[in-house]
């Protein structure tokens, strides 16, 4: 298990709008663009991002000509990927809102998503501001179990998710979820990457729930890919 290196950050776009609020492209982000780069994606391929923040994955996607649709509870959010979108020279279908609930009845041929993933001491995930991006209730799943039990819908036969999370949040419970849910899924890629100022700020919680160790520095992410048969 490595730390990222400069070839993965080389997969995105460069210059991306990045609005205040707005999830910025991070370690997570250069990961899933690292593990979406193996896939085979053309113009006949549909794809949906979910929580896209400035669009950066939904971008690297249509970058190969696929059909994009990409989704964000944040208003700011939409309208980052929405210019990112022009100044890249890209199209993307950008929408407002819960993806389950927007994107009701759709199937697409592939789903990125890197879902809010960090414990909080919150019982539930904040309904505005930053926080929204990356907290995730006490155990860091409350995105990550809702894409769990709702891909196997959205996916066509043969359809893949991609899917980034840290291993803070249990990989293990991902894959056992999509498992039961009928796709086929396993870990297909780890990194580190440094701590960042939120996990810094609550070390001292996330010891306690025997989520960190004393003397991590080092966050472990992990790309996680199931497929519909």
């Amino acid at each position: 298990m490595a730390p990222l290196t400069a070839p993965v950050l080389g997969t995105l776009p460069a210059k991306l709008i990045a609005l205040p609020g707005v999830y910025s492209p991070q370690a997570d982000t250069w990961l899933l663009a690292d593990a979406l780069s193996r896939e085979e994606l053309d113009a006949t391929t549909d794809v949906l991002d979910i929580g896209t923040g400035t669009g950066a994955l939904a971008l690297c996607a249509a970058r190969t000509g696929a059909r994009v649709v990409a989704v964000d509870v944040s208003r700011r959010a939409v309208l980052a990927a929405k210019l990112n979108a022009i100044r890249q020279g890209q199209r993307l279908r950008v929408m407002h809102g819960d993806f389950a609930t927007r994107l009701q009845g759709r199937r697409f041929d592939m789903i990125l998503t890197n879902p809010p993933y960090v414990p909080s001491a919150r019982l539930r995930p904040p309904s505005h501001g930053a926080a929204r991006a990356w907290d995730a209730g006490p155990d860091g799943r409350a995105v990550i179990d809702r894409v769990c039990a709702g891909a196997t819908a959205m996916l066509r036969p043969g359809g893949v998710l991609l899917m980034v999370h840290s291993a803070m949040s249990r990989p293990e419970t991902t894959v056992d979820r999509l498992q039961t849910a009928g796709l086929t899924a396993r870990v297909t890629g780890r990194a580190f990457a440094p701590w960042g100022p939120v996990l810094r700020g609550r070390r001292n919680w996330l010891q306690g729930r025997g989520l960190a160790d004393e003397d991590a520095e080092r966050e472990e992410l992990v790309i996680i890919r199931a497929e519909r048969p």
